[in-house]
């Protein structure tokens, strides 16, 4: 069997008059994130992290935020878009850690939506599947509200 590690990362500002969607979860926040797609910081680094560990690009090759299709996109479906990627290629996702950086919304009561929705998507057990939140105790761009952050990492297996 091969083992393969992937890490992605993402980031994305607020903007007024857009959804604040994380984890597939839509966040009750007087702020959205900007983006061409819903935004979903916490897909995206997880999409990006998949798609490393099985050398098969990034999310900006596969969903180009140039392209009309994927103007408001719901994460959700780009991620099982990317298991149909993975599954195509032989590899299966072992497990998935993920950390959201946020100064504010507040996300802990959120986390068990976000790995039900995420584990759904990827077709795997809710126990493959970590999500966390942190703070950066007001520093930085998420620390001034500026924006969120999120990083995963993955293991997929692929039988030989």
């Amino acid at each position: 069997m091969m083992l393969r590690i992937g890490h992605g990362y993402d980031v994305h500002r607020f903007a007024e008059e857009r959804k604040c969607i994380i984890g597939g979860t839509e966040i009750p926040f007087e702020m959205g994130l900007l983006g061409h797609s819903d935004a979903d910081v916490l897909l995206h680094a997880i999409m990006d992290a998949l798609l490393g560990a099985a050398a098969l690009g990034d999310i900006g090759k596969h969903f180009p935020d140039n392209h009309p299709a994927y103007a408001g996109a719901d994460s959700l479906k780009l991620l099982a878009f990317v298991m149909q990627l993975l599954q195509k290629e032989g590899y299966s996702i072992e497990n998935i850690d993920s950390t959201i950086v946020a100064q504010k919304p507040k996300l802990a009561s959120y986390i068990p939506a976000m790995r039900e929705k995420i584990a759904a998507a990827c077709q795997i057990d809710l126990g493959q599947i970590s999500v966390k939140a942190t703070t950066e105790e007001g520093l930085g761009f998420t620390g001034s509200l500026e924006g969120v952050a999120a990083h995963a990492v993955c293991l997929l297996k692929k039988e030989k």
